[in-house]
């Protein structure tokens, strides 16, 4: 879990890096210079090219992911106050389940769309204040910036393939958005910056740590943890953010401000119910072990809950309540949704 949280943490750093170190003129060059090296690392460990629709698949999710989320997420940083654009962020994963259910028909559990809409309000809140002072343009890329990083992992979700491992497909997506960066950075903002040792040294975290350890860490976490612990460790994305706005870059919100920032809180949490859901599938394991006979709770000898000597319930013993298990049948799909829902994060 602490190499998971090492994702989120970076990226609501990645806010103050870039609006207080890096030139507000040049969000394609610096989204650029953030992928493009990263995903050349990743490649170069990985050793291994795309095969067959991965290739257009990397272009996808590589724009999605990356190259135009890097650039809309660079704008937003620069126009909005940091703690301001991390916590509009912070609804992704909820609005990432809504997206899931439009695309490819995984249902959101009633608690996740009671979270979003109660996410949504506390983003009103913040946004809607009559202080007048965010950036309009400022707001639409870090909305933008949500939806298609929400779109592309839930494609990413759907087209995952056992075959293709995390660093391969990490790299992969990286250069292909890092390279169409490359390309429109050259045509529209002409030869890159100048930049000074501090910008440099921005660069540096957000391509090496922010980008390149970061996702490792993230969709490592996804396949090793519960996908709903990936989820609230993404919490931590808003909280650095908020946090390092506040108390480094001299930010300030207004008590309206304040108030929506922690209804979002509570709105992604509540999204994310993954200790009731372990509670209750702790319940009801230990129901189901208290039904099998008493050599099989010994476990000297005895066949284990994976094994095929279970497949049928001991003679004197009750029936293996299935549904205390809360394990999901295939058309219902939850663990797919919590998967898609806590991908998050909102680099």
């Amino acid at each position: 879990m602490l190499v998971t949280a090492f994702a989120p943490i970076t990226w609501g750093a990645s806010y103050y890096v870039t609006r207080h170190l890096l030139p507000a003129d040049s969000p394609l060059w610096g989204s650029a210079l953030r992928a493009l090296p990263a995903g050349l690392i990743l490649l170069l460990v990985a050793r291994r090219l795309p095969h067959g629709s991965w290739w257009w698949r990397s272009l996808v999710l590589g724009t999605l992911n990356m190259g135009a989320f890097f650039v809309l997420v660079y704008v937003a940083a620069q126009l909005l106050p940091t703690s301001i654009a991390a916590t509009v962020m912070a609804t992704s994963p909820l609005v990432m389940m809504l997206i899931a259910w439009a695309l490819v028909a995984q249902r959101p559990a009633l608690p996740a769309v009671a979270g979003g809409v109660l996410g949504l309000v506390g983003v009103a809140a913040m946004v809607l204040t009559g202080a007048g002072t965010l950036d309009a343009r400022g707001l639409v890329a870090s909305v933008t910036a949500m939806l298609m990083s929400s779109v592309g992992f839930v494609l990413a979700q759907r087209w995952r393939d056992d075959a293709v491992d995390v660093l391969s497909s990490t790299a992969w997506q990286l250069v292909a958005g890092g390279l169409t960066l490359l390309v429109a950075a050259f045509v529209v903002e002409g030869a890159p910056p100048a930049l000074d040792a501090p910008a440099w040294g921005g660069l540096a975290f957000l391509s090496l740590a922010a980008t390149a350890l970061a996702y490792l860490a993230w969709f490592a976490g996804l396949r090793h943890l519960p996908a709903g612990t990936v989820g609230l460790v993404g919490l931590l994305n808003p909280v650095t953010g908020l946090a390092l706005g506040l108390l480094v870059g001299g930010e300030r919100l207004s008590a309206q401000q304040a108030v929506g920032a922690l209804v979002v809180l509570a709105g992604v949490t509540l999204g994310h119910p993954a200790l009731s859901h372990r509670a209750r599938a702790a319940r009801g394991l230990a129901r189901a072990v208290g039904a099998l006979p008493d050599d099989s709770r010994r476990g000297v000898g005895a066949p284990t809950l994976d094994s095929p000597a279970l497949g049928a319930p001991a003679p004197d013993a009750p029936a293996l309540d299935v549904a205390a298990l809360d394990v999901a049948t295939p058309d219902q799909s939850v663990s797919g949704r919590a998967r898609v829902g806590s991908a998050t994060g909102s680099r």
